[in-house]
This record gives structure tokens, sequence and C-alpha cells, in this order.
């Protein structure tokens, strides 16, 4: 878990700015801190430098875009992320061991391969299923209690319960439930996925490890079933709903899971998973 506020900034001001020529004296900057002192202080919280976790981020996000919007040229979307052609796709290739062109062509391939529950067997949805369970519409901001950490979503309900009895207090009727995602598993290493999970709290809350989940344009698909099916509702979105309709991520905000129900024997739930999107198509 990610304990430090500067981090934890640290790690909101990349995602905000990778698309920028941002580096450790612009993090650190950020932060109040000399970037001496902040670069030791981000790698014991993460294990990465604050450049290594800067390059990771821009890679894995434009092989999410190579995979979801492949209407557009990859010497575009290298662009995006200030790579020319040659040195993006060394870069990549170091990272995944293919090159950009090869890693779409395959993407298809590597997303049904389920990443956390190795044994199971999963489907794409067909268009007209994932239809059904999508509503394009406004969704709320947040204001929540965050904890935040790396790793495979299979260990969560314990993370949740200690979540629930650390901040009982906080709790009150009206409490909303939430997990905010920011990586794609197909796509970055489970040991590097990072998640936040999450309660609503009120503006008078006097925590420091607060944040506020935007909300806006949101693609919200109604998940009901075990929690080892929701890998495959996203790459459902992301793979046939996306492609069909042309609406385009939101990349500068986060993917994030609203709960309504959710069983702790069995692991059944019913949530919105809700991803931003831009409505200009």
């Amino acid at each position: 878990m990610i304990t430090n506020r500067a981090v934890n900034e640290a790690i909101d001001y990349i995602f905000c700015h990778v698309e920028e020529d941002i580096g450790l004296e612009d993090v650190a900057e950020h932060c109040h801190f000399s970037k001496f002192y902040f670069s030791r202080l981000f790698k014991e919280q993460t294990g990465e430098s604050v450049y290594g976790f800067i390059k990771r981020v821009r890679l894995e996000q434009s092989a999410f875009r190579l995979k979801v919007e492949r209407d557009r040229r990859i010497t575009e979307i290298s662009a995006d992320y200030g790579y020319s052609s040659s040195n993006f796709s060394s870069a990549f290739k170091l990272h995944y061991d293919v090159t950009p062109a090869v890693f779409r062509r395959v993407s298809l391939r590597r997303s049904v391969e389920h990443p956390f529950f190795h044994r199971e067997n999963w489907e794409l949805e067909s268009f007209e299923e994932c239809d059904r369970k999508i509503a394009v519409r406004d969704v709320p901001d947040y204001r929540v209690v965050y904890e935040r950490r790396f790793g495979s979503y299979e260990g969560l309900k314990g993370q949740w319960d200690r979540f629930v009895r650390k901040y009982g207090a906080y709790i009150r009727e009206d409490t909303v439930f939430l997990e905010r995602t920011y990586d794609d598993p197909a796509v970055t290493r489970e040991e590097n996925c990072l998640s936040d999970i999450c309660m609503s709290v009120g503006e008078d809350c006097p925590l420091e490890n607060t944040a506020v989940i935007q909300g806006g344009a949101c693609i919200v698909y109604r998940f009901r079933g075990h929690v080892k099916y929701i890998y495959g509702a996203y790459q459902s979105i992301f793979l046939v709903w996306l492609p069909r309709t042309g609406y385009v991520i939101d990349a500068y905000k986060s993917m994030f899971d609203v709960y309504h129900m959710v069983d702790g024997e069995t692991m059944y739930m019913e949530m919105d998973i809700c991803v931003p999107v831009n409505i200009d198509r």
C-alpha cells in the first residue's frame, strides 16, 4: 500500500500530465520537495524511480490506445507521448518484446488470457449483449477517502475488510463504495496494476487521504456476477462495444466501479463499471 501523501499526489500528477514533457524535477516541484529527497521517497514507496514510473505509464497507456483506438495510426499515438516513430518502436519492444504493430495485431489474443484467475475461461460478449447492459450518462463526482495499492485484484476482499474496519466511523446511510482503476491488466503486469479502494465521505471529513473522483459523461455498464468475470466485462467494453460505437475514452479521467451489492461469501456482486468518455465524436 502507498501510504505517503506526497507520493500519492505525485502519482496523480503524473497520470494527469503523462502526455507532457515532465520529469523528476517537475514532479518534485509539484510536491514541494527537492528532487534528491523526493526521488528516494518515491522509490521507497513504489519500488520504481520517478523516471521509470513515467516511462512505464507512457508505454502502457500507448499500448492500451493501440488496442482500443484501432483507427488511429501508430505514429499518431506515439506522438501523443512525445516519441518519434523509431524511438517509440524501440522502447515499446524493450517493454513488451514485440513491436507496436505486432502488439496491435495480437491484442485480442492477449486480452482473453485472464491475468488474475489464470485457470478461468471466459468469452467476449457480443455487441448486442454488451449494449443491453450499457447506458451513456452523466455520473456525479465523488469525494472519497481512499487507500492505494499495487498488485492483483485477487486479494481485494481482505483489503476491503480491513478498509471498512479502519474507516467504519465515517460510514453513513448514504455512503457509496467505489474502486478506482488506472490500468488495463491486459497491458500492465499484474504486480504493477494500480487501484484505489474508496468510500464516499462528506466535505467535512478531516482525513488527509481524500480525493475527488471525477464523473461526467461515462459509459456505465451494469455488472452482475462473480468477481472473476469483471475482467471480461471490461474487455468486452474495450474490444467489442467501443469500436462499434465510436466513443473515445477520456484519457484524463480514471475508470471506476460503483458497488451496489457484494456477497462476501459467494463473491457475487452488482456494480456499475464507469468509463469516462469524450462525448464529442
